[in-house]
């Protein structure tokens, strides 16, 4: 059994449009607190239906790049079954099976082992509802 274990939920306002929200810093606060310089893993989890984490590059472009790679393989404009909201919502529900909604990364002295370029990221295509819950974990 683990000696630590401490999860905490914080609420994002990811806006009113298609985003990438890079979310490293609250982890690295939460990490602060509860890690306390020990190993172990951060698990990153978004409780939504439409509403993806991922690991990539911000602020050179990636982040963007995503964000229209995601409109051309889930264009908001096909005929989707699921359709209340804002047209082409049902997009929305289906981005969970591309940018999974959890993400585990390594916590080394109680720090998170990311690579130089690597951001935790919030994928959020979901314009009719901005204000968000994840839930991060630390296990050590």
């Amino acid at each position: 059994m683990p000696d630590t274990f401490k999860t905490r939920v914080i609420d994002v306002t990811t806006g009113s449009r298609e985003t990438v929200y890079d979310l490293t810093r609250e982890c690295e606060r939460f990490l602060r607190d509860a890690a306390q310089g020990q190993d172990g893993f951060l698990n990153v989890f978004a409780p939504h239906a439409t509403m993806g984490v991922a690991l990539l590059e911000t602020g050179a472009g990636s982040d963007e790049d995503l964000l229209a790679a995601l409109q051309k393989l889930l264009p908001a404009d096909f005929p989707w079954r699921h359709r209340h909201g804002t047209p082409g919502h049902g997009r929305d529900h289906v981005l969970p099976a591309l940018v999974p909604p959890h993400a585990t990364l390594p916590v080394v002295g109680g720090a998170l082992a990311l690579g130089t370029w690597q951001s935790v990221c919030l994928v959020d295509t979901n314009i009719d509802n901005s204000d968000r819950r994840v839930r991060l974990s630390f296990l050590g």
